[in-house]
């Protein structure tokens, strides 16, 4: 009788165990699921937090933890689940990433978690217990694996990076607008 791999049962917990994780906070977005808000209520709360446009903005986070977490729990193309689930947690991070590190202050040590966790599946593969495997790894090879991490890279980057933007251009008119005071721009000496 055959023993079972240790090393693949851990990827198995591990892939089934973030892959779920991220596909419920996923279908929160996508469809109201486990008191979410769904595409209008992510939609709302991603203008808030200055991603533009926000309906798409909403989708492809949606997306990318659903989508991505239920391929990393079931172990089909797992370098493109595991990057498009990093990148999508690239986002959150940037949102909470002003917070500090720690999540009990609002942080972005959870999604980072995430994150990385999710890469280094995507990068290590799925292991013996996936579909992956059982479909002879069509969907996991290296070329796989370096063009999804770049493209998610170079997505997240943008849609980091466009927000970035968006926030400086919106504090931008604030700063311009704060009062003077005494109406004079020499300093007051008594």
């Amino acid at each position: 009788m055959a023993h079972p791999n240790r090393r693949d049962l851990g990827l198995l917990v591990l892939r089934v165990g973030t892959g779920a994780v991220l596909a419920a906070h996923g279908t929160q977005k996508l469809f109201g699921w486990f008191g979410g808000g769904g595409i209008e209520g992510t939609s709302h709360a991603m203008e808030a937090m200055g991603f533009h446009p926000p309906r798409e903005s909403a989708v492809a986070a949606g997306l990318g933890e659903a989508g991505g977490g239920l391929l990393l729990a079931l172990g089909l193309a797992t370098p493109a689940a595991g990057a498009a689930a990093a990148g999508a947690m690239a986002g959150a991070v940037s949102v909470h990433a002003p917070a500090g590190f720690f999540a009990q202050a609002g942080g972005y040590e959870y999604p980072a978690f995430l994150g990385f966790t999710a890469a280094a599946i995507g990068i290590t593969g799925a292991g013996r217990y996936s579909l992956d495997h059982a479909t002879g790894h069509v969907l996991d090879r290296p070329w796989v694996v370096a063009t999804a991490f770049l493209g998610s890279a170079v997505a997240a980057a943008a849609v980091v990076g466009r927000r970035a933007q968006a926030r400086a251009a919106a504090a931008a008119p604030e700063e311009d607008a704060a009062p003077v005071s005494g109406g004079s721009e020499e300093p007051e000496t008594h």
